[in-house]
Parts: C-alpha cells; structure tokens; sequence
C-alpha cells in the first residue's frame, strides 16, 4: 500500500509528470510506429499526474486519489 501512498503524493504526482514528459520526448525523439507509441502511451501517466490519479489504487482497495476506501467522504 506504500506504492500507493507515495503516487498519491504531491511527489509522486510529480513523478508521474516527470515520467510521462520524459516517455514524450523519448517517442518523439526516436521517432517511426516505436516513437510514436511511446509518445501516445507516455500521456496517460502525464494525464494522471496532471488530474492527480492513480490508476493503480482501485486495484489495490484504494480510490482513484490514492485514498483508503474506507476513507473517503
């Protein structure tokens, strides 16, 4: 549950930020299908950082914010 915490995190949203940008570039600095596919995939931890979610945490008994269930109001 602690992956969960730390992406629900203002530093772990900053790391989805950070990895997404960086799977842009990556793609389109490689370039042909390969880049162009990682571009495409690297927006959805970008799209998650910048909304603040975590598509991991509902697999794991938590919202989509990172929150215990239980927690939620």
């Amino acid at each position: 549950m602690s992956f969960v915490s730390f992406m629900g995190s203002p530093a772990g949203r900053g790391v989805r930020i950070v990895a997404g940008g960086a799977m842009i570039a990556a793609g389109l600095a490689i370039g042909g299908t390969g880049g162009i596919i990682l571009a495409v995939v690297g927006v959805v931890p970008l799209a998650a950082g910048a909304l603040n979610l975590c598509l991991f945490a509902p697999a794991l008994g938590c919202d989509l914010r990172g929150r215990p269930r239980s927690a939620r109001s």
